[in-house]
């Protein structure tokens, strides 16, 4: 990882971390909730809908069922298990889907921004023209909710040399574009404090749409995950991020597996649900005078 950013670290070298009530795990849980244009204008090296020429409607529908019906049966689930979500949105979705947002100002879930849409990438961006992209987002979450935007996550996962510099300009104070490390980490950006939240690519439901495993295989690679940084948090405070896309887990044959692991979490002691910020916050709070 670039000491441009983030200065090597080992793990085993670093001051001890804690969470709180002397927690051993810091467990969030992002489902992410998106929108892919029908008809996106061509952009970069990589086309949303590589799989036919557009529309796309097998591709579109796949999603469009997530916000539909796979999203709410999610929701149930994290109800009943009285979990707090950090979910992962494009902003666009507060005018596309305002049942969605509704239902998750309800809930008091947080916010991670994940652009504009799923289908608009930050690659390639000239950097005041991603810097206009960030503080539109900023401004949108603004006048839904009357609150300062804390995370983001470029969508797609897509983003350039300035981004971090960008999010913290704009006052966003975590991010979540590089998955480097099991806790969080400082940012060197030229103005301003950024923390990297840990977020997952191998502890996401997206692996079960690319590879050959289904929602059982998943479900144990999570508690099978958990279990680890729980064992490893007895000494040293760890993040379980679980990253989820309601297309996906939300489906009928899954949701089940989902549940079985989300409880496997919930029933063990030193565990800390949090969201996004309240992480980020609490680790920038331990260590107010670190420089990255």
């Amino acid at each position: 990882m670039s000491a441009e950013r983030v200065p090597y670290s080992p793990i085993v070298t670093r001051p001890r971390l804690r969470w709180p009530n002397d927690a051993r795990v810091a467990v969030w849980v992002v489902p992410n909730v998106e929108h892919y244009e029908y008809r996106p204008d061509p952009i970069g090296p990589r086309d949303p809908w590589p799989r036919m020429p557009h529309p796309d409607v097998l591709g579109y529908g796949t999603r469009d069922y997530g916000n539909r019906v796979g999203l709410w049966r999610m929701m149930e689930v994290t109800d009943r298990l009285n979990i707090p979500c950090t979910v992962s949105l494009n902003i666009a979705n507060w005018e596309h889907y305002p049942e969605i947002c509704e239902a998750m100002i309800e809930r008091d879930w947080d916010v991670l921004c994940h652009g504009v849409y799923n289908t608009q990438y930050h690659w390639g961006l000239a950097e005041d023209d991603e810097r206009a992209i960030i503080a539109d987002c900023v401004e949108t979450y603004r006048r839904f909710t009357g609150k300062q935007l804390a995370g983001w996550f470029s969508p797609a996962a897509t983003f350039t040399h300035n981004t971090p510099d960008l999010v913290a300009e704009a006052g966003i104070t975590y991010y979540c574009d590089w998955y480097h490390d099991d806790q969080p980490t400082r940012m060197r950006v030229r103005s301003g404090q950024l923390v990297t939240v840990p977020y997952q690519m191998d502890v996401n439901d997206a692996m079960v749409w690319r590879h050959p495993f289904e929602g059982e295989e998943f479900a144990r690679m999570v508690t099978d995950h958990f279990d680890t940084l729980w064992d490893e948090g007895a000494e040293h405070g760890r993040v379980v991020c679980i990253a989820l896309h309601p297309y996906i887990m939300g489906h009928p044959h899954r949701i089940r597996h989902l549940e079985r692991a989300l409880r496997h979490i919930v029933e063990r002691d030193g565990v800390w649900l949090a969201t996004g910020k309240q992480i980020a916050d609490w680790y920038l709070a331990q260590q107010p005078g670190e420089e990255a």
